[in-house]
């Protein structure tokens, strides 16, 4: 098979990402800066494209890699769902709730298969340590201790001359067109697209794309999510960056208030700062399990001697996250982290931003996507979309 892959900035990420499995073979890269869309296409001998539309139209390409910004992540991934091209695509997911049910949509419509880059779901020990919580090795859990990731704050940088090539109407995409800036282009700087309200939601939705990931799937509500959250020690007061910064002050400043989540079943979910990044503390009647990226350990250590006997819940194995998508794609089967799923934990990472923003207790309804009777929280499930670059109203 051939793939492609679409990427927007100059991201670790995005590099690592193009380290395919022998089956597959980048053929074209799309970026909206066009020098750096001709360095990468002559590093790896392949075309170079500045409109990815463009790219999709290619009939050696099967498949694309969309290792955007964050607000670049749903109309591209549409657009290849409906040129019959299967997908990887970064975490998180999507910018808003309401562009993850969407997407969801245009995957089953058109038949796609669409990895989210959630890649802790194919790391051994992650997946024994979330099959412990689930076969009941501590017993009932009734808490689980995440890490309190912080929420975007505001962007006021002024603006910087525009690098020749870069096309930043585009970059911007579905959000208002603000001055380039050095440090808004580029993810992590100081502070970078990904700390800003308009481009993404922080790094609740950044690392808590993983870590609160992993909370899904230990406790098997990866199709769903919780029904309350609520907030402590409040309120929210997020800064303005009018010149560059460390991104550590923002982060401290917008990871209070404390979030709370509460499932159906009673369990609570509590983000708290002595969490482990990326993973997860399960506190169960009879001991706990950490769960972090690439390793897991169980209090008491005799609850992980006995092996699993038939019947108990084994979750799917893959040990290589992109090996998994392209096997996927050759048995169109649903990969490990399928789109449904990728979208309901993005999902919960915006429940915690809404919350912050509103810094009130709300009500969920994870089957029909909405905050019951709530207007104003309802009206957080999307953001205002500049045109050209809107989503469709419907796939």
């Amino acid at each position: 098979m051939t793939g492609s892959a679409s990427a927007t900035s100059e991201s670790a990420d995005a590099q690592q990402l193009m380290g395919l499995p022998k089956e597959a073979q980048i053929v074209a890269v799309s970026d909206v800066y066009r020098d750096r869309a001709k360095s990468v296409a002559a590093k790896r001998n392949c075309r170079a494209y500045t409109d990815y539309r463009k790219m999709l139209e290619a009939t050696d390409v099967d498949a694309v890699i969309v290792a955007t910004p964050d607000h670049w992540h749903t109309l591209p991934c549409i657009h290849a769902c409906q040129a019959g091209k299967d997908i990887y695509c970064e975490k998180p997911l999507t910018l808003t709730i309401h562009e993850g049910r969407l997407l969801v949509q245009a995957v089953r419509k058109y038949g796609r298969v669409l990895q989210t880059g959630s890649q802790q779901r194919s790391m051994a020990a992650n997946r024994r340590g979330c099959e412990l919580v689930r076969n009941g090795r501590i017993g009932r859990v009734h808490t689980v201790i995440g890490y309190n990731y912080p929420s975007p704050w505001n962007c006021a940088l002024p603006g910087q001359p525009v690098p020749r090539g870069l096309d930043w109407d585009m970059w911007c995409g579905q959000t208002e067109v603000v001055p380039y800036h050095k440090d808004i282009y580029t993810p992590r700087a100081n502070p970078g697209w990904i700390s800003f309200r308009p481009w993404s939601g922080g790094e609740m939705t950044g690392w808590g794309a993983h870590g609160l990931d992993q909370i899904q799937w230990a406790l098997g509500t990866e199709l769903t999510g919780p029904v309350e959250i609520w907030t402590e020690d409040g309120p929210f007061n997020p800064p303005t960056y009018t010149e560059p910064g460390p991104i550590s002050r923002g982060n401290k400043i917008c990871s209070r208030p404390l979030v709370r989540f509460r499932y159906a079943n009673g369990i609570v979910l509590k983000l708290e700062d002595t969490a482990p990044r990326g993973g997860a503390v399960f506190l169960g009647e009879k001991g706990k399990i950490t769960i972090t990226r690439g390793k897991y350990t169980i209090e008491p250590k005799e609850l992980d001697q006995e092996p699993f006997k038939d019947g108990d819940v084994r979750l799917y194995v893959s040990n290589n996250h992109m090996q998994n998508w392209i096997d996927c794609i050759k048995t169109r089967s649903k990969p490990v982290a399928d789109v449904e799923i990728g979208h309901r934990s993005a999902t919960l990472c915006h429940l915690g931003n809404i919350a912050r923003w509103l810094n009130r207790p709300l009500r969920w309804d994870p089957v029909k996507e909405i905050f019951p009777g709530d207007d104003e929280a309802n009206a957080l499930l999307q953001r205002p979309q500049r045109k050209p670059y809107a989503l469709p109203e419907e796939v």
